[in-house]
């Protein structure tokens, strides 16, 4: 029995049981989802940078700018567990809104 709740999955958990022809799709997902997280961490470090900028000028972060590089992150943490072979469920190449919860 585990401590998730329906809404909630814990995403990095071990599988025994791999596909081969999976293992080969992989690779052409690997470089599409290297393509959509390169240029998302590119567009998020210039927002970051602008971030950077906004804190030091009013003394605030922007929501804005704060959600977008917020996204990219969870995006990363959404697509770490089939890139590094832990799981055979593809997730969607492009970015879909995903919330990442600490255990407290």
């Amino acid at each position: 029995m585990t401590d998730e709740t329906p809404t909630q999955k814990q995403l990095f958990l071990f599988e025994h049981d791999a596909g081969r022809l999976e293992l080969l799709i992989r690779i052409v997902y690997w470089i599409l989802i290297g393509i959509v997280l390169g240029v998302y961490g590119i567009i998020a470090f210039i927002v970051l940078f602008i971030q950077w900028f906004h804190v030091l000028i009013l003394g605030k972060r922007s929501q804005a700018l704060s959600d977008f590089a917020k996204g990219y992150l969870e995006y990363m943490v959404h697509v770490l567990s089939y890139t590094y072979i832990m799981t055979d469920k593809r997730p969607d190449i492009l970015p879909i809104p995903v919330k990442i919860y600490e255990e407290c």
